[in-house]
Formats: C-alpha cells, structure tokens, sequence
C-alpha cells in the first residue's frame, strides 16, 4: 500500500482527460503552478521576516547585557 504503479497513474491520468477535458488541463495546471507560487513567496516573506524579529530581538538582549555589564562594572568602580 505504498507507491502508485503504472496503470494506477494512467487510470488517474486517464480519468482527470475525462472529467475536465484536453482543452481545460493547461489552464488548472497554469492555476496550480501560480498558486504554488504565491504559496512559497508567502511562505518566504513569513520566513525573513521571523528571521528579522529574532536578528532584533538578538540586539535587544545583547544591548541590554551590555548595559547590565556597565552597571555591574561601574558599581563595583565606586565601592
């Protein structure tokens, strides 16, 4: 119950010729492939942009222990 064999592909292809016809084909798989499309540039705009809160988010927790390494080292300073 794995892969699909040959003649389980041509009955598929078969059966999607009779269902939508020769002249239909090119156009559903036009829609697909632009639809894959804009998927994956969503899926890339999401991605760069978790990409980009956690390169600031780095920032912002390596400005902070910075700023608590001055002040640790400028409390010590005065004592």
């Amino acid at each position: 119950m794995g892969s699909l064999g040959g003649l389980e592909i041509a009955i598929i292809v078969l059966v999607v010729l009779l269902l939508f016809g020769a002249k239909k084909i090119p156009e559903l798989a036009r829609g697909m492939g632009q639809g894959i499309n804009e998927f994956r540039k969503a899926s890339n705009e999401i991605k760069s942009e978790i990409e980009h809160g956690a390169r600031e988010s780095d920032k912002k927790h390596s400005a902070a222990a910075d700023q608590e390494k001055e002040n640790k080292s400028a409390g010590t300073a005065d004592k």
